[in-house]
């Protein structure tokens, strides 16, 4: 990759920055979203209810096993966009090396564990009998693909640093369409390929993975000095294994949270039985898909942020939450306003049983009450993960989950009148207390003390 056409992102406009550097990520971020989402269409169109709870009560045990390495993914952005915003290119090089052999450590280990004790996390999770074995087999072929997964967004957290948003998508689009023609041969069992069902799903994912990761490093490795995968460079850097602790450790602490916070609620919610299971699935990729143009603002606002920050421009830094933000609220009340209006054609993609249907749409009219309010929260985060200030994002998430949304689901769910509405209406309900708590640090200005290359602290 050649140094004169990576993206600086500390001249010309915030606006345009935010804009442009976003639609790649979105793009990308909808497509890998198809993963999953094709799984649950096919599966909860010709496989059933239960085969649907599978897919559904495995998404959070998945993300509980993989917020460690996404913490390590954004702090390699911040790694790399500070480096490269301060022009420290032999730093760049560095980091590469180094987060590869993390990754290569830390994914081993997840998988094996992983695999070892999934049935365990699914029965303490109150995962129903019936939907047990299915659920096993999905998450364990799942789960042999992390390796790929991760480094493939390890490879999209190098570029997104050096301000290229849209070369990862090319290689995602690919493993997307392959994910796409692999699912119904191998849930269905259309020859050559052996009827899998809910196995063959996850199996086409894991195979789709696979793909996009070796395209996406062939392709890193062929660029240039700077950017090559070096084996022979493969050795634990202290200094840049600790700074990619002090980033990551919070960002994988606070994911690790969300999704056993997340777990905790699944658990609340599988006492309701297989049809709430399988209706909350479905409103929850709904979610997914609305929520995901705030993640790529968010996403971008990082790489942003971390070039300004280690040049030293607060003006442009503040430019860009402005923008970022202004763009995020208007798409989230968008969002919000088609789920309330029509949720029922939303959730009729994934299945015509009328009782899922009347549940789905309960769901989503409350869940979506939080998308505003998220997006506001993904905005800010954006900009303390661009700092290096991942610590407070980490005891925010601790609070509004621990303090508010697990013990409120609890409550509300029980009281009779509201039932499994109760639960729906606490994760509103901390999304915008946890909001609140970072709107507020943000307006302290600590972040800019926390310039994690220490080359040029933002200036007072």
């Amino acid at each position: 990759m050649k140094m004169q056409e990576r993206q600086d992102l500390t001249q010309g406009s915030m606006l345009r920055h935010v804009i442009f550097f976003s639609l790649p990520m979105l793009l990308g971020n909808l497509l890998q979203a198809l993963y999953n989402t094709v799984d649950s269409i096919w599966v909860g169109k010709f496989l059933g209810p239960e085969a649907l709870g599978a897919v559904s009560v495995s998404g959070p045990v998945i993300m509980v096993l993989v917020s460690s390495l996404m913490g390590l993914t954004m702090a390699t952005t911040v790694l790399v966009a500070q480096y490269w915003g301060a022009k420290r290119y032999e730093m760049v090089t560095r980091t590469i090396n180094n987060t590869f052999l993390l990754l290569s450590v830390v994914s081993v280990v997840l998988t094996v564990l992983g695999i070892r004790f999934n049935k365990a996390i699914l029965r303490l999770i109150n995962t129903p009998e019936e939907i047990l074995p299915l659920a096993s087999s999905y998450l364990n072929l799942y789960l042999l693909g992390l390796f790929f997964m991760f480094g493939y967004n390890v490879v999209s957290a190098i570029l997104r640093g050096l301000g290229d948003s849209t070369t990862p998508l090319k290689f995602l689009a690919l493993a997307t369409v392959i994910n796409i023609i692999l699912d119904p041969l191998m849930i269905l069992g259309i020859p050559p390929f052996p009827r899998m069902e809910v196995a063959g799903a996850a199996l086409a994912t894991t195979i789709a993975q696979g793909i996009s990761f070796i395209a996406a490093a062939w392709y890193l490795n062929k660029q240039g000095h700077i950017l090559r995968i070096n084996l022979k460079e493969f050795k634990f850097d202290k200094d840049l294994t600790l700074k990619t602790i002090q980033i990551g450790i919070p960002s994988g602490v606070q994911m690790s949270v969300v999704s056993i916070g997340a777990l905790v609620v699944n658990s609340i919610i599988n006492t309701f039985g297989t049809e709430t299971v399988a209706s909350f699935g479905m409103a929850s990729r709904l979610d997914q898909f609305a929520m995901m143009p705030s993640q790529s603002i968010s996403m971008a606002t990082s790489a942003i942020a971390g070039q300004n920050i280690g040049a030293g421009n607060e003006d442009n830094v503040r430019e860009t939450v402005k923008w970022a933000t202004l763009l995020a609220v208007g798409i989230a009340s968008i969002m919000t306003l088609i789920a309330q209006v029509t949720p029922g054609t939303l959730l009729s993609l994934f299945t015509s049983d009328l009782r899922l249907l009347d549940l789905g749409k309960g769901h989503l009219r409350i869940l979506s009450l939080g998308y505003i309010p998220m997006a506001l929260l993904f905005v800010t985060n954006g900009l303390l993960r661009g700092a290096g200030d991942t610590l407070p994002t980490m005891l925010f998430s601790i609070a509004s989950l621990w303090v508010i949304r697990v013990p409120l689901a609890k409550v509300l769910s029980s009281i009779p009148s509201l039932g499994a509405n109760g639960i729906w209406i606490a994760i509103v309900t901390s999304s915008v207390l946890s909001m609140l708590m970072s709107r507020i640090y943000y307006a302290t200005g600590r972040w800019k003390e926390k310039c994690i290359i220490m080359e040029a602290p933002i200036a007072e």
